[in-house]
Protein backbone atom coordinates (compact mmCIF):
# COMPACT_ATOMS: atom_id res chain seq x y z
CA UNK A 1 0.00 0.00 0.00
CA UNK A 2 1.29 3.36 -0.80
CA UNK A 3 0.93 6.26 1.84
CA UNK A 4 -2.63 7.17 0.99
CA UNK A 5 -4.94 4.57 -0.09
CA UNK A 6 -8.72 4.23 -0.60
CA UNK A 7 -11.11 3.08 2.56
CA UNK A 8 -12.71 0.11 1.51
CA UNK A 9 -15.96 1.09 2.94
CA UNK A 10 -16.36 4.91 1.25
CA UNK A 11 -13.35 4.78 -1.31
CA UNK A 12 -12.22 8.33 0.46
CA UNK A 13 -8.50 8.35 0.03
CA UNK A 14 -6.55 8.27 3.76
CA UNK A 15 -3.48 8.27 4.93
CA UNK A 16 -1.59 5.60 6.49
CA UNK A 17 -1.50 7.41 9.82
CA UNK A 18 -5.27 8.04 9.81
CA UNK A 19 -6.28 4.37 8.56
CA UNK A 20 -7.51 1.32 10.89
CA UNK A 21 -7.46 -1.83 9.70
CA UNK A 22 -9.91 -4.34 10.82
CA UNK A 23 -9.30 -8.52 10.25
CA UNK A 24 -11.39 -10.98 11.05
CA UNK A 25 -9.67 -14.44 11.94
CA UNK A 26 -11.16 -17.73 13.01
CA UNK A 27 -8.64 -20.58 14.35
CA UNK A 28 -5.97 -17.85 13.13
CA UNK A 29 -6.84 -18.25 9.55
CA UNK A 30 -7.80 -13.97 8.38
CA UNK A 31 -10.88 -14.21 6.98
CA UNK A 32 -11.63 -10.68 6.01
CA UNK A 33 -9.62 -7.67 6.26
CA UNK A 34 -10.60 -3.79 5.84
CA UNK A 35 -8.76 -0.63 5.69
CA UNK A 36 -10.71 2.22 7.05
CA UNK A 37 -10.72 6.35 7.34
CA UNK A 38 -11.57 7.11 10.62
CA UNK A 39 -15.05 8.02 10.13
CA UNK A 40 -15.86 4.62 8.84
CA UNK A 41 -13.84 2.80 11.81
CA UNK A 42 -15.90 4.89 13.92
CA UNK A 43 -19.35 3.70 12.06
CA UNK A 44 -17.74 0.07 12.53
CA UNK A 45 -16.99 0.45 16.12
CA UNK A 46 -20.41 1.49 16.93
CA UNK A 47 -22.47 -1.20 14.64
CA UNK A 48 -20.02 -3.24 16.43
CA UNK A 49 -20.98 -2.35 19.71
CA UNK A 50 -24.69 -2.49 18.98
CA UNK A 51 -24.74 -6.10 17.58
CA UNK A 52 -22.46 -7.46 20.38
CA UNK A 53 -24.85 -6.22 23.11
CA UNK A 54 -26.55 -8.55 25.15
CA UNK A 55 -30.12 -9.09 23.47
CA UNK A 56 -31.59 -7.60 26.77
CA UNK A 57 -29.48 -4.43 26.84
CA UNK A 58 -30.48 -3.35 23.00
CA UNK A 59 -33.08 -0.79 22.12
CA UNK A 60 -36.78 -2.57 21.51
CA UNK A 61 -36.80 -2.44 17.64
CA UNK A 62 -40.44 -1.23 16.93
CA UNK A 63 -42.85 -3.47 15.48
CA UNK A 64 -45.30 -2.15 12.97
CA UNK A 65 -47.81 -5.11 12.03
CA UNK A 66 -50.03 -2.61 10.15
CA UNK A 67 -47.87 -1.57 7.86
CA UNK A 68 -48.96 -1.04 4.44
CA UNK A 69 -47.09 -2.73 1.11
CA UNK A 70 -47.46 -0.18 -1.34
CA UNK A 71 -45.68 -1.45 -4.98
CA UNK A 72 -45.82 1.28 -7.91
Amino acid sequence: MSDADPCDACGTTVEDALSRTVRLSVDRSEIDSQRLCPNCFAEWIARYREEMQPESERAPVPKDGDADIIVD
